[in-house]
């Protein structure tokens, strides 16, 4: 895995170097503002760019304006916003823009190095990986949805968990479910939010964004 870094704080953007460097993940650029970064991906794209949201000069939003840049010029190019804050409608247009290849974490809730790699691993692989503040920021109003209205209360459960980037097993731990019982309510969440089975199109990543959009 290939790894750009976007972050204006020169310790702690060495510190995410030498951790990744220490999982064999090469960092093909270690810049901090957010044109440098893009700068970076252009010239040599990597799988994955660690985003900060707040960076020079304005430090505002530059850092996830970035990130959508990239996501729409460069789509095979996943985009993890590693940040202390939340943006929910940059998070929201990230996630319903651009299905896969995005994560949004908080860098104050991040316990372990094993979460930040995994976390890295699965958007590269074109998967989501999300702090659960943040699911919870997103769905603090929601809207009316028909079909997200059909589902159980654990079904709605294991779509949050779902949103939060959770494979079956690691919902089936979290929730003390066998798989194959986690597995049929993921399918009854597919037919209540009425996603046939597609070659073109993920479901558990269209479930999630009915859920996120609502």
């Amino acid at each position: 895995m290939r790894v750009a870094i976007a972050e204006d704080n020169p310790l702690l953007r060495d510190g995410i170097a030498l951790l990744l460097a220490e999982h064999d993940i090469e960092v093909t650029a270690a810049v901090g503002d957010a044109e440098a970064l893009l700068v970076a991906v252009a010239a040599d794209p990597p799988d994955v760019a660690v985003v900060d949201v707040r960076m020079p000069p304005g430090h505002v939003d530059e850092g996830l304006r970035a990130a959508l840049a990239i996501r729409a010029t460069h789509p095979q190019v996943g985009v993890l916003v590693f940040s202390q804050w939340v943006e929910t409608s940059y998070a929201r247009r990230l996630l319903s823009e651009h299905a896969g290849h995005v994560g949004y974490l908080l860098k104050d809730r991040i316990v372990s190095t094993g979460e930040f790699v995994g976390a890295l691993q699965r958007v590269a692989a074109g998967g989501t990986a999300l702090d659960p503040e943040v699911v919870r920021q997103l769905l603090a109003t929601p809207a009316a949805d028909a079909g997200l209205a059909r589902l159980s209360d654990r079904e709605r459960e294991i779509l949050g968990l779902l949103a939060e980037g959770r494979s079956n097993v690691a919902i089936a731990e979290r929730l003390h479910l066998v798989e194959r019982s986690v597995e049929k309510h993921v399918t009854a969440i597919f037919t209540k939010l009425d996603l046939p089975q597609a070659r073109t199109d993920h479901r558990r990543v269209l479930a999630v964004l009915r859920y996120l959009r609502s």
